[in-house]
């Protein structure tokens, strides 16, 4: 069956979910049983993407458009437009809702939908069916009452609950204003009425539900909200349920941080948005900052609870240097997180970083994803460096598969950050490479750091990366290694209840 209006995805990867484009539909009124939702991945080839759109036989194509799949929407749509020319084509999402002008995908739409878009869309599609089109290719979105916003939920599929990240949202909105953040030009936050959004989250957990993340910028801002939400999950605790919320790391109530702590192992991820902890560059970007109940809540989250902690920090900062950095990464690292996630600044299209351009000389890529080159405090190949350091520091560390073995990198060094950039730098000169480097050869090369930089012996390193990689499975050990196998333990760890693999790996070596 052809589908008049066919909203098209082009995911990052098939666990990821389109929640924009359910809300799209969901929205449509009366013209939802005329719909169709069609989810891709950036990795599908776009020539099958379009075939499959064909097929469908649609008067209007809708398709979302993000940082992430900017440039393969492009391909798409310019195959779409000559293809089929009397298609009309409608795009949205973050990365065409500002700065329009030159933009080259421009070229190959009839309509864009600035900003929220489901009761502007379903006014264009109205106008469209009815050959009533618009005379204005720039269509404004809105901000309704979150009440006035249909619920996009029943639009997951079962395949989608079973197998997908099911994305909820609590608000929208932000009150802060991070200028890199495209969250700075919100007007304010509004909130699902709570009795109507724990009903919606009732159904989604009748119909098996597990994998919940929440979008929400700032989930912790309500604290009657924010415990109303934990006291329904908690109440409803079952296994494989996964719960991931962003927070902001200054509101840590003894309330809140009670209700943290009664989840097990393993259940709770919270994103934590530090950014910085020079307090001058925060100043700066309109992120002011209190250093010491970040850090004071950190610790308590780290102590009293069994959360998965996953915090952010940005390189490349107007005004902020690798020394400040480095800093700034050893005073996180020290508080206990499990993961630390070394972003590089982005600007992106809207957002009020590109204010401190000229001040502070700052570079930035035109492709996507519009990273920061190089600034008048970073040299290029300085942010080159810490580009090769978040890698390795993901795959060593973040991804907690060489926990007892990693750490021997920083040990007895006066720098974590310090200790870890040379061995970032060391891999990449032997390697030749930061991508397409398998665990088992990380392992090795890991083995000839610690001996060759560290000082370490072969008999001292070699047991710890074998129970490293036993705990893995599935991997041969290389021969240097077999001659330690005899000293695992015969029995292995139970496995931790998530079905968040990454996550699990952290709570079991606790």
């Amino acid at each position: 069956m052809s589908a008049d209006i066919l909203l098209v995805g082009l995911n990052a990867r098939f666990r990821h979910t389109s929640f924009g484009l359910r809300c799209l539909q969901a929205n449509l009124g009366e013209l939802q049983t005329r719909s169709k939702l069609l989810e891709a991945t950036i990795n599908d080839r776009p020539v099958d993407v379009l075939e499959k759109i064909l097929a469908e036989k649609p008067l209007i194509v809708g398709l979302g458009v993000y940082i992430w799949n900017l440039l393969e929407a492009l391909d798409l749509l310019r195959m779409l437009r000559r293809v089929a020319p009397d298609v009309k084509i409608v795009i949205g999402g973050p990365e065409v809702s500002h700065e329009l002008e030159g933009q080259p995908i421009l070229d190959w739409v009839d309509y864009v939908v600035c900003g929220e878009g489901e009761h502007a869309f379903k006014a264009l599609c109205e106008q469209l069916l009815s050959g009533k089109p618009p005379a204005l290719k720039i269509i404004p979105g809105g901000s309704p009452p979150m009440s006035e916003i249909a619920s996009a939920y029943h639009l997951y599929s079962e395949s989608d609950l079973a197998q997908r990240v099911v994305y909820v949202e609590a608000s929208r909105g932000c009150p802060f204003r991070c200028e890199f953040c495209l969250s700075s030009l919100d007007k304010g936050v509004r909130e699902v009425p709570l009795e109507l959004f724990l009903k919606q989250m009732g159904e989604l957990l009748d119909r098996g539900a597990k994998d919940f993340k929440f979008i929400d910028r700032t989930f912790n801002l309500s604290m009657p909200f924010a415990l109303g939400i934990l006291d329904f999950f908690y109440a409803r605790l079952r296994p494989g349920l996964s719960l991931h919320f962003e927070m902001v790391p200054e509101r840590l109530p003894e309330k809140l941080l009670q209700a943290l702590a009664r989840f097990p192992s393993g259940v709770v991820q919270l994103e934590v948005g530090v950014q910085t902890f020079n307090e001058e560059v925060a100043r700066r970007i309109s992120r002011p900052l209190k250093t010491q109940k970040i850090a004071t809540n950190l610790e308590a989250l780290h102590q009293e609870t069994s959360v998965h902690m996953h915090v952010d920090l940005i390189a490349g900062l107007p005004g902020e240097d690798i020394d400040s950095f480095g800093r700034g990464f050893d005073r996180l690292q020290a508080l206990g997180p499990h993961e630390i996630q070394l972003g590089i600044l982005k600007r992106l299209k809207g957002t009020p970083i590109s204010r401190h351009s000229e001040p502070f000389a700052m570079v930035y890529n035109d492709a996507p994803p519009f990273e920061v080159l190089k600034t008048g405090a970073l040299s290029f190949e300085e942010l080159q460096g810490l580009k090769r350091f978040a890698r390795f520091w993901d795959l060593l560390v973040n991804n907690g598969q060489l926990p007892a073995s990693s750490p021997l990198i920083w040990r007895h060094q006066a720098s974590v950050f310090s200790a870890f950039n040379e061995f970032a730098q060391w891999l990449f000169g032997r390697a030749g490479r930061s991508n397409k480097i398998s665990l088992i050869k990380l392992a090795e090369y890991l083995l000839d750091f610690l001996i060759e930089c560290r000082a370490l012996s072969e008999a001292e390193v070699g047991p710890l990366l074998v129970a490293d990689l036993s705990r893995l499975g599935g991997r041969r050990l290389p021969k240097r290694l077999q001659v330690y196998e005899h000293l695992l333990p015969k029995k292995p760890k139970p496995s931790v209840n998530t079905g968040l693999k990454r996550q699990a790996r952290h709570a079991a070596k606790v």
